[in-house]
């Protein structure tokens, strides 16, 4: 963290900002960047709430991404999921949820 700066108004709250060097990343890797800047960190028990606001990737790291192999018209097909946005999230179980539940959960993402 290399600024600290209280939000105006709000006791206890705090915008950080911070920055990593490039060497952490694995270069093309998406998972890589975002599980290095967010994995563990909204896990911290110390935190009673956390946001990620604003995120800037050099053009150099950018540069690194070669892109899909192919077109979202493929994912469309291979998935049956047509005029709604794809989107992935990981579900754990450490959320609390019944297996019955979780199962549920699983099968409502695909």
């Amino acid at each position: 963290c290399y600024h600290i700066e209280p939000v105006a108004g709000e006791e206890n709250q705090y915008i950080c900002y911070v920055a990593y060097p490039l060497d952490l990343f694995e270069e093309g890797s998406v998972t890589n960047m975002f599980t290095s800047i967010v994995g563990n960190v909204f896990g911290f028990k110390a935190l009673r709430a956390l946001r990620l606001e604003d995120l800037r990737i050099p053009v150099a790291y950018i540069k690194t991404f070669q892109g899909p192999p192919h077109g979202i018209q493929v994912e469309r097909d291979k998935l049956n999921k047509y005029g709604r946005p794809l989107l992935g999230c990981t579900i754990k179980p450490k959320l609390g949820l019944s297996a019955k539940n979780y199962g549920r959960a699983c099968y409502e993402c695909l």
